[in-house]
């Protein structure tokens, strides 16, 4: 299985990839991008599946509400691959806003494996 995080904390990303392996995720591959735009740069450069998007709400240069509406906008090879927020943004009308743009689900920082099993289980084999 290949995930991309988007998160423009390094920390974050290594959090969350820490995070999927110790929820019992098989990763085979890890892809990371800083913000929305490199998030989008990755999709498009990559080869192969990727199989979820992990990807954070505030973000410089283009954040996460914007990059799944431009996921959700591009090509059948990624716009159907799902994507979950995970983020400190946690109110009803910011879960609204992230289900309207196309998010398959939503993670509140700070979270547990046990938080990343219960929500991402449908998501990954």
């Amino acid at each position: 299985m290949r995930v991309l995080i988007v998160d423009d904390s390094s920390v974050m990303r290594k959090i969350v990839s820490r995070g999927l392996r110790q929820a019992d995720f098989k990763i085979d591959e890890v892809l990371e991008a800083g913000n929305g735009q490199e998030g989008l740069d990755v999709l498009n450069r990559t080869t192969g599946t990727i199989d979820l998007i992990l990807s954070d709400w505030n973000m410089p240069v283009m954040d996460g509400l914007t990059f799944i509406k431009s996921v959700r906008e591009g090509a059948p090879a990624i716009n159907r691959i799902p994507i979950v927020m995970v983020t400190t943004e946690g109110g009803e009308s910011k879960v609204e806003a992230a289900d309207a743009a196309g998010a398959n689900g939503h993670i509140k920082k700070p979270f547990t494996p046990e938080m990343l099993k219960e929500v991402l289980g449908k998501f990954m084999k």
